[in-house]
């Protein structure tokens, strides 16, 4: 659940505060749940409850119940930060989960937090604590790691005073202990979190920048700790970040660039077809038109 901020508590944020008490494992919330997760007085949960019911953000189930509603995913897949880099990594991804048979994921910087937009898991693959729209604190995790890369000693402190869970004795807590980490991934190219959230699972993660340079997102694999790190592992994780990270800076083009792609200002939010791009951008045109002044 993302850290709640000191202060008085907006209209917005009580609103908010109801959203966030369904977390993994929470998916279905009685009135009164939703209520004592919230930390809000029955009765503004009751109203709070009813206005995001009435607006889909919330479904009521026969049993009286409560879950997220079907307008929150509508909303999320047009998050250009999310999705598009979804789209762009997903060939990517299913290459590395091919070959490294195990959990294969993809997450953003969430604050305090990685916030994870996709995975990719065998059956029979090794224990892993994330799932989509889960989050595991930057300090923990391999992906986290990578995402430090673009982060100062100050917020290494501001991280590590919010509190870095404890999932094991593996776990970074220190600041001193984060930037020895952060050395080692520096040094390598790829993050390698030995047990550093359970014991049996090791976490590796290679960096994605975006056209600035900046690292926007990590590509990760979960594999049993027991097993050798291997170097063929780490090269396809590179290699894949990589490709990511081209892939993204031909998308971000500006619509102008005489080498833009057809699309090209949509391909923030969606990847498809040549085709399908040619039409978004005619489309879009057509309405443009339609829509301005003496038209």
């Amino acid at each position: 659940m993302p850290q709640r901020r000191e202060g008085p508590v907006s209209a917005l944020g009580r609103h908010l505060r109801i959203l966030d008490a369904f977390a993994v494992g929470t998916a279905f919330l009685t009135l009164s749940d939703i209520a004592r997760r919230s930390e809000l007085p029955i009765s503004t949960a009751h109203r709070l409850v009813a206005e995001l019911e009435h607006e889909g953000l919330l479904e009521r189930l026969p049993d009286r119940s409560y879950q997220l509603g079907l307008r929150l995913w509508e909303l999320a897949a047009r998050t250009p930060r999310a999705l598009g880099l979804r789209e762009i990594a997903a060939p990517l991804m299913r290459l590395v989960q091919d070959q490294i048979r195990q959990h294969t994921q993809l997450g953003v910087d969430g604050g305090y937090d990685v916030v994870y937009l996709d995975r990719l898991s065998r059956h029979d693959a090794v224990v892993n604590a994330t799932v989509v729209g889960g989050r595991i604190s930057l300090g923990a995790s391999a992906i986290g790691h990578v995402l430090l890369l673009n982060k100062s000693t100050e917020f290494l402190q501001e991280l590590v005073d919010s509190g870095i869970r404890h999932y094991t004795d593996a776990t970074p807590r220190t600041v001193a202990e984060l930037q020895s980490v952060l050395d080692e991934v520096r040094r390598r190219g790829v993050a390698i979190a030995n047990g550093f959230v359970h014991p049996l699972a090791r976490g590796m993660a290679a960096p994605i920048y975006g056209p600035d340079g900046a690292v926007v997102a990590g590509l990760g694999v979960v594999v049993p700790s027991a097993d050798p790190v291997k170097s063929r592992d780490v090269e396809l994780l590179r290699s894949a970040a990589a490709a990511i990270t081209k892939q993204l800076r031909r998308a971000y083009v500006d619509p102008r660039h005489p080498h833009a792609l057809p699309g090209a200002k949509f391909r923030v939010l969606i990847n498809s077809s040549a085709s399908s791009m040619q039409y978004f951008d005619e489309e879009t045109g057509t309405i443009s038109e339609r829509g301005a002044p003496g038209h």
